[in-house]
């Protein structure tokens, strides 16, 4: 375990001491409050930025109101009214516009004007951003490439101050975020395999998904440097 960067991935379930704010002080050598509160602090810094405040309380507040009781699309409702949106944008996969269609609906019945693109407009063929014909889904026939960078730029001049990604590929959701002006949330990711669960693969990583391992995977949990343990 290096201790020059920051490994909150490997803090036992006994520590996780930055819940009750004793990171300092309990925390192992890999937390964050160890290896770089520099970069912490300059973070915090950002915070002073009106608009990033309140993006910050406004999220907390959405948290703390609806804890437990409500659903990712209450939750996306709430957030962009205590925000004061009034337009919000849809990315949504081309599988996914069934789900689009009610979640426009949703929305609107909220208030909000909604504007949507699918990542398949405009027909272009994948060949056109140079793929061969054989790196196809389905080889021989017309294949409409993912357009993410165009949905973004659509929904950003619709004038969307908040956009909502619905199963935007791996890739093609990092594009969007790139380039979209609007604040991002993710209603729903892209797992064709597991029901759009991706985080079964993680909670069967050592059963019926240890495929997703690489060759350098651990023959056991690593061991818990002492530092990290909880103090009696």
């Amino acid at each position: 375990m290096k201790y020059t960067e920051p490994g909150c991935a490997y803090c036992p379930p006994t520590v996780r001491a930055c819940r009750q704010g004793e990171s300092e002080d309990r925390g192992p050598g890999y937390c964050p409050t160890k290896v770089d509160q520099d970069g912490i602090d300059c973070a915090y810094g950002i915070y002073d930025d009106p608009e990033v405040r309140r993006i910050a309380q406004v999220s907390a507040v959405v948290e703390g109101e609806g804890y437990c009781k409500w659903s990712r699309v209450e939750e996306v409702c709430q957030f962009a009214k205590k925000m004061g949106f009034t337009k919000i944008g849809i990315a949504t996969c081309i599988s996914f516009v069934d789900h689009a269609n009610t979640l426009s609906q949703i929305l609107e019945s909220h208030g909000f004007e909604v504007a949507s693109v699918a990542c398949k407009h405009g027909g272009v063929p994948k060949e056109d951003i140079g793929l061969k014909d054989e790196e196809k889904i389905r080889p021989g026939g017309h294949e409409s490439m993912c357009n993410p960078v165009s949905q973004a730029e659509l929904l950003n001049r619709a004038g969307c101050q908040f956009n909502v990604v619905l199963g935007l590929c791996v890739g093609h959701d990092s594009l969007f975020f790139r380039h979209s002006e609007g604040l991002v949330t993710v209603l729903v990711t892209k797992d064709r395999v597991l029901a759009h669960n991706p985080i079964g693969a993680l909670a069967l990583a050592d059963s019926y998904y240890s495929k997703v391992w690489g060759p350098e995977r651990p023959e056991k949990p690593p061991k818990l440097p002492a530092e990290g343990r909880r103090k009696a």
